[in-house]
């Protein structure tokens, strides 16, 4: 039985070992199950984070080109301005996530007082690690602030 085990546990360590990071290869099309689940992962991190009101943890769920082109101050003055739904959520969901040339885009549904608003996230991916680029509201009469 422990040779069954010890067997098992390489044979898994193995094959993640052989596993290329899942943005290694990126198609333009519908994400991979795994591409999907760490982009949904990236983007709560960065709502969780401005719900708790850690603005430098959400800050640095940005790209490092937004984050070379708007500094953490600026930041909070927008997402202040414009995504208090962010700040204020009572939950969000995910539903399509997208790859065109090499550009990540996900759709996230926040819920609000005034009912569902749907956003665009766009995200890239430098060395296999995610930044947000930018979010933007699809709904033509979406609300900005809460």
């Amino acid at each position: 039985m422990k040779r069954l085990i010890a067997v098992s546990v390489l044979a898994l360590l193995l094959s993640s070992c052989s596993q290329k990071p899942a943005f290694e290869e990126m198609a333009d099309g519908t994400c991979t199950k795994k591409q999907a689940q760490l982009v949904q992962e990236h983007i709560s991190g960065q709502i969780d984070a401005l719900a708790k009101g850690e603005w430098e943890t959400a800050y640095s769920f940005a790209s490092p080109s937004f984050r070379m082109a708007i500094d953490i101050s600026r930041f909070v003055n927008i997402i202040g301005m414009q995504y208090g739904i962010l700040i204020e959520n009572q939950g969000y969901v995910f539903s399509g996530c997208t790859i065109a040339n090499n550009e990540i885009t996900q759709q996230v549904g926040v819920k609000g007082n005034s009912g569902l608003i749907d956003l665009t996230y766009t995200l890239s991916v430098k060395k296999s690690v995610l930044g947000v680029e930018s979010a933007a509201f699809t709904s033509a009469g979406a609300q900005l602030g809460s």
